[in-house]
C-alpha cells in the first residue's frame, strides 16, 4: 500500500461520473485543490487541501463503500505526493481562458434528450440567453450558449463548471443564425458547417423538470407528468402523521397540502407544487420501507386537495426545501439510502449529541462531523435504508440549541 499522500487515486470512475460528482463525494473531508479525470482508464486523481483531509477520507471509505451514480468507486493513496501541470494533460486552467459571452457546453452519457429549452432553463438564471445551438459530436452532446454579456457567461461558468463541462468558446463573438423556412427550427452555420438545430429563446417554455440537473433526468423519469397529487398507501397508521409525510415528500418538491384519509387510516394524499415534483416522489419512494411497511406511491385521480378542516396546508411553510436554490435539491433527489446528511447544525454540537439524537432509530455504523462553507454538517450511516428513513422523517426540522436541523439522504453511500 502506498504511503499517505494528499493525492487520492480513484478507480472504477465510469464515463457517467463527472468532476462535480467526485467533488460532492469528498466535500465532507475538505477542499479539493486539483482534480484530473483519466477517462481512458476509468480513473481519477484528486488532491486534497492537506494530508490530514486525505487520511480522513481514505480511512472513512475503507469501512464504508463509496458509490457514485450507482457505481462503486475505490479509493487509495496515490504514489504521487503532488499533482503537477503535466498530469493535468496540458489543459488550460480557468484563469488562462479569456472570458467570452459564448460558452461551449459538453455533456457525456445524456440520460434524457437535451434540448435548447432545457439548456435555457439551466443557464438563464445567470443572465439573458440570446441564442442556443445544440449539436452532436464524437465527444458527445455539445451546445453553444450565447449570453447578452460576458459577465453573465462568467457567472454561469463559475457556478456550473463543477456540474458539467463548460468552457469559454473564443472562435466567434457572435453566433450567426440563418432561418430555414422549410422547418420550424432554425439552423446555425459556423464557417459554412451546419452544426445542428437551434430554437429561439422566445419560443422556449418553462422546463423546471429538466432544469433539475445539467446531466438530464433520472432513468425512468419522463418529466412530462402533469398530475400534482399522489396517493400513499400501506402506511403505518399508528406512527404516521402529516409532519412525517411532509419531511419525506419535501425531499422531492414543495408540498402544498397533505390529507390523511380517515376512512382508510393507512392512506394519505400529498399535493406537490407541480407534476414533475410529484413524478420524482412516485419514482423514488414507490416501495420504500417506513415503520415496518412497504409504501405504495401512485398518482391520485384528484388533481388537488380541497382545503378543509381535515387537511394540513404547507404551501407557505419555510421548511419547503425548493423555495431557494431548487437546482441543488433536484440534483440531490434519490431513493432512500442508508446514509443521511445533517445540516444547519449548531456550531458547538458534538458527535455524541448526534448519536443521542438518532440512535433510537437504529444502530449507527458511522458518524462523521465536519464543516463545509463555514457551517457544521454531519454524515450518519445506518444499517439499512428503513432506519435512515425513519430517522429522517422523525428528526428533520428538529430544533437544537436555536438551530433547525435539516436532514436529507446522502448519495455518498449507495449499495
Amino acid at each position: 500500500m502506498s504511503e499517505p499522500s494528499k493525492v487520492i487515486h480513484v478507480r472504477n470512475v465510469g464515463q457517467e461520473i463527472t468532476e462535480g460528482d467526485l467533488h460532492q463525494l469528498v466535500q465532507p473531508f475538505g477542499s479539493v485543490t486539483k482534480l484530473v479525470m483519466l477517462r481512458t482508464k476509468n480513473q481519477a486523481l484528486l488532491q486534497m487541501q492537506d494530508l490530514a483531509s486525505a487520511i480522513s477520507l481514505v480511512d472513512y471509505f475503507a469501512n464504508s463503500q463509496p458509490s457514485v451514480r450507482g457505481r462503486n468507486v475505490y479509493m487509495q493513496f496515490s504514489s504521487h505526493q503532488e499533482l503537477t501541470t503535466d498530469q493535468n494533460q496540458g489543459r488550460k486552467s480557468e484563469g488562462d481562458e479569456e472570458p467570452n459571452r459564448i460558452l461551449l457546453v459538453s455533456i457525456h452519457n445524456v440520460l434524457y434528450p437535451m434540448t435548447a429549452e432545457v439548456l435555457n432553463q439551466v443557464f438563464s438564471p445567470y443572465g439573458f440567453v440570446e441564442k442556443i445551438v445544440t449539436f452532436q459530436k464524437s465527444a458527445g452532446f455539445q451546445a453553444l450558449i450565447q449570453f447578452q454579456t460576458r459577465q453573465s457567461a462568467t457567472s454561469a461558468m463559475s457556478a456550473l463548471h463543477v456540474c458539467i463541462n463548460v468552457n469559454y468558446w473564443n472562435i466567434l463573438t457572435e453566433l450567426q443564425v440563418n432561418y430555414n423556412n422549410d422547418r420550424s427550427s432554425l439552423d446555425m452555420e459556423i464557417q459554412g458547417v451546419c452544426m445542428g438545430p437551434m430554437v429561439p429563446v422566445a419560443q422556449m417554455g418553462n422546463s423546471a423538470a429538466m432544469a433539475a440537473s445539467a446531466g438530464g433526468l433520472p432513468p425512468g423519469v419522463s418529466g412530462m407528468n402533469d398530475r400534482c397529487t399522489v396517493i400513499v398507501s400501506n402506511l403505518n397508521p399508528d406512527r404516521i402523521d402529516e409532519d412525517k409525510l411532509f419531511n419525506l415528500f419535501s425531499l422531492y418538491g414543495n408540498i402544498v397540502r397533505i390529507k390523511l384519509l380517515r376512512s382508510k387510516p393507512d392512506h394519505a394524499l400529498v399535493e406537490m407544487s407541480d407534476g414533475f415534483q410529484a413524478e420524482l416522489a412516485v419514482h423514488f419512494l414507490k416501495g420504500a420501507m417506513l415503520f415496518g411497511k412497504r409504501l405504495e406511491v401512485n398518482y391520485s385521480k384528484y388533481s388537488n386537495i380541497t382545503p378543509s378542516s381535515e387537511t394540513r396546508d404547507f404551501q407557505n411553510s419555510n421548511l419547503n426545501r425548493f423555495n431557494r436554490n431548487s437546482g441543488k435539491y433536484y440534483r440531490y433527489c434519490c431513493s432512500p439510502t442508508k446514509m443521511i446528511h445533517l445540516s444547519s447544525l449548531p456550531e458547538d454540537i458534538t458527535e455524541d449529541e448526534i448519536v443521542d439524537l438518532l440512535e433510537e432509530h437504529g444502530p449507527l455504523l458511522n458518524t462523521k462531523l465536519f464543516e463545509a462553507n463555514g457551517k457544521k454538517q454531519a454524515l450518519v450511516l445506518f444499517e439499512n435504508e428503513e432506519q435512515a428513513t425513519e430517522a429522517l422523517v422523525c428528526k428533520h426540522a428538529t430544533p437544537i440549541s436555536g438551530s433547525i436541523v435539516r436532514i436529507s439522504f446522502s448519495q455518498s453511500h449507495n449499495t
